[in-house]
């Protein structure tokens, strides 16, 4: 069993509340921190909700200090990741024992430019400050492959470079189980300054249309709402950065404990959602 016993989760979106719900499952204490004028959750009885600014450093390590938080999880949106830096000064202030920063994507290790490289920045922000972190590297959420192609829109899978790479996709569901698993079984040696690299399925951009029964397009960049943000998303995949083994420093995919999904062995027995289960195909 893990040492950690209090848990902070910062944010209750896509993922955020998922995983304060499956936290609250394992029977551990679970606080969430939501921001001023945030919409009312629906959570656990066991689950005490808390507005609080999350750029007031002084009234976010309160907080945590009066729960005696021993963990921090950060589920903040990839184009607001930087406005971590408050959240960890607090988790020093407050002498929390491990934060695990919104990662939650595609691997950012060596990453030091754009969405990714800001949140590689956390992690050494953590390193500085003497926090331990635990990174979850999971590829794309699976639910949001509709959105990504834009097969929601126009029922056709359409994409930006070749296709070819394999992406790594992962449930919400699964990344939210996996995180309160491990972070509730696994001793603090095994997750401190850890990165996992899970993976609930695995096929090319290209590989969608076959899974889908549509056609696929190519095209040069993606317009329309979340035009520039998909595109960028799109472009990043078929470098193969969508992979959670993907290693910057070789542009190659990794080995052993650093290929895609070699950490979904610490879930034993769990059946990872794979895109046709998630999406009924």
């Amino acid at each position: 069993m893990s040492s950690y016993k209090s848990f902070a989760v910062v944010g209750a979106g896509t993922l955020g509340l998922p995983i304060v719900n499956a936290l609250a499952a394992q029977n551990v204490s679970v606080v969430l921190l939501s921001r001023p004028g945030a919409s009312v959750k629906t959570v656990p009885a066991t689950v005490k909700v808390i507005t609080v600014d999350f750029t007031d450093v002084a009234a976010v390590a309160a907080v945590l200090k009066e729960h005696k938080v021993d963990v921090v999880l950060s589920t903040i949106t990839t184009t607001t990741a930087a406005a971590q830096t408050s959240l960890v000064e607090a988790a020093k202030l407050a002498a929390v024992k491990l934060f695990a920063p919104s990662e939650y994507g595609m691997p950012t290790e060596g990453q030091a430019e754009g969405f990714l490289g800001a949140k590689n920045q956390i992690a050494a922000d953590l390193k500085a400050a003497g926090i331990a972190s635990t990174r979850f590297f999971v590829g794309n959420f699976t639910e949001f492959i509709p959105w990504l192609v834009g097969y929601a829109d126009h029922g056709k899978i359409r994409i930006v470079g070749k296709g070819e790479v394999r992406v790594s996709f992962t449930s919400i569901g699964d990344i939210a189980g996996y995180v309160a698993y491990v972070l509730t079984t696994l001793p603090a040696s095994e997750l401190e300054n850890r990165i996992f690299r899970i993976e609930g399925d695995r096929a090319s951009l290209n590989d969608l249309g076959l899974l889908f029964t549509t056609s696929v397009e190519h095209v040069d960049e993606i317009t329309g709402d979340d035009g520039f943000l998909k595109t960028l998303l799109l472009g990043l995949v078929d470098t193969g950065a969508g992979s959670t083994g993907w290693d910057e420093a070789t542009k190659t995919e990794g080995l052993g404990s650093q290929a895609a999904g070699s950490a979904n062995a610490l879930w034993p027995g769990h059946q990872w959602k794979t895109i046709k289960d998630v999406h009924n195909l």
